[in-house]
């Protein structure tokens, strides 16, 4: 049987975009978004939060910088990755981040355009 890793997220940013760019010149943008789910447990409706790191690479990061802010909705497209680095004491670290594919920009408005982006693709 073959592999699968596709993740769609439907969010808000907790915090505005941060644009690197590596040696090479690769733009790298990362953000966090926050989705929600609500479920009824017996006659009280529940919800809890996932909070979950997005990460965009070349073109895509450069858009999400410009047009994104803490708040804003988007529906990203994309895969799950696991990073792996090791601290100053020399202790293994990962976590887990979406790498997009596509990131929809849903908010009516951008605050850096007149005409805001609609859907940021490499």
């Amino acid at each position: 049987m073959g592999e699968y890793n596709k993740i769609i997220l439907l969010g808000n940013l907790t915090r505005d975009p941060d644009l690197r760019y590596t040696p090479t010149g690769m733009p790298i943008c990362e953000f966090p978004i926050a989705v929600h789910h609500r479920y009824r447990l017996n006659d009280e409706v529940k919800e809890e939060v996932c909070f979950i790191d997005i990460v965009a690479f070349g073109k895509t990061g450069e858009h999400s910088k410009n047009f994104l802010r803490k708040g804003a909705q988007v529906l990203v497209d994309g895969r799950l990755s696991q990073r792996r680095w090791e601290t100053a004491e020399g202790k293994p670290r990962s976590k887990y981040e979406v790498v997009v594919n596509t990131v929809q920009f849903l908010n009516k408005s951008s605050p850096n355009s007149a005409e805001p982006e609609k859907n940021a693709a490499e």
